[in-house]
């Protein structure tokens, strides 16, 4: 998708993310923006892709259309996992990425998918202003990403089986968990692990390769998971899952460009923070109705499930992370001060 016209000078076909001038002023760049979500418009849809159609739409207009950006839904650019690889070479622009995909990269961005440890939106939206966000912030540039949007997202678990909602319920399943800590966690309460992206749950459960998986309340929705679920327990009253989802951006790209237009990119990037905050608290609630109508049972985690969860969550998890190497246990420590 365009959000302006990329003009070519001479008959000259320019490279991504490369400007070109008149001599008068700069001349449309355009941008290219991957994620992983379905994709739709600015007013309907996945709330991921509108945003970033509506960070698209205002970046263009602050910049007088000098910055243009062409939006690439569903991984059809490049494979999900793959994007985190591309900002960090600079052969991706932006991308809206569930942050622990890259743990195999960089292993202390699991920390943005560690179970029990973020308990509220609340609490991970202050993680951007705390010790912990500034260390990972630190960590991210020197790999070459930027954090362009603080995104949380609560998750609740789709089964083809019984509801899930304590350790013991998940006993013999195969289960997707979306992080190698969320994996450990599960695999010591006894599930089967399968490891797939978010687009790729819905065909195994299909198949009946998986039998429950847990994800962003957004993602149970959008993957439309309620057509092959019997049950599904939700994150509107807690969940040990929320995940750190931003608006990522590569930092060569974003240094290659202009004072003015870095600014109008931290501006929209976040005034984006509120929108994503009300959808994603919003797409709790209204998973809750679609599960219900379409004949599947509903249920919600419960604090004792929770309490329980956690206990298993800091004897695998948390250790496990802990000891990779130093930057993980520190970061770990600085994310448990956040209350």
């Amino acid at each position: 998708m365009k959000f302006a016209r990329r003009t070519v000078l001479g008959g000259l076909l320019a490279a991504p993310a490369l400007i070109r001038s008149t001599g008068a002023r700069a001349e449309t760049r355009t941008l290219k923006i991957s994620h992983q979500f379905p994709g739709g418009t600015i007013e309907t849809g996945d709330f991921r892709d509108r945003m970033a159609r509506i960070f698209a739409r205002d970046v263009s207009a602050a910049t007088n259309n000098e910055l243009a950006f062409e939006i690439y839904p569903g991984s059809s650019l490049m494979k999900t996992v793959a994007q985190f690889s591309a900002l960090r070479r600079g052969a991706l622009d932006i991308s809206c990425y569930p942050l622990a995909y890259g743990g195999g990269e960089v292993p202390e961005v699991n920390i943005g998918l560690m179970p029990c440890l973020v308990s509220t939106y609340e609490q991970g939206m202050a993680w951007k202003n705390a010790a912990v966000g500034q260390k990972l912030t630190e960590i991210l540039d020197a790999k070459g990403v930027k954090i362009l949007t603080w995104v949380w997202q609560a998750g609740g678990m789709a089964s083809r089986a019984g509801a899930i909602v304590s350790p013991d319920d998940s006993k013999g399943l195969k289960v997707r968990g979306g992080s190698r800590e969320m994996d450990l966690m599960l695999k010591n309460a006894g599930a089967i692990i399968s490891s797939v992206t978010s687009e790729e749950i819905y065909a195994s459960m299909q198949t009946g390769t998986l039998d429950a998986a847990v994800t962003s309340s957004t993602s149970l929705i959008s993957f439309r998971l309620n057509e092959i679920s019997k049950n599904v327990t939700t994150g509107r009253k807690g969940s040990f899952w929320f995940m750190f989802e931003p608006l990522l951006m590569s930092k060569a790209v974003f240094d290659s460009l202009p004072a003015a237009h870095q600014k109008a990119i931290d501006t929209v990037g976040a005034k984006m923070e509120a929108f994503a905050l009300e959808n994603a608290k919003a797409d709790d609630d209204k998973l809750a109705d679609i599960y219900s109508k379409a004949g599947v049972k509903v249920g919600d985690f419960t604090k004792p499930a929770l309490d329980k969860w956690k206990e298993i969550a800091q004897a695998t998890a948390w250790a496990d992370f802990a000891k990779r190497n130093e930057s993980c246990a520190a970061l770990l420590k600085l994310a448990e001060a956040v209350a």
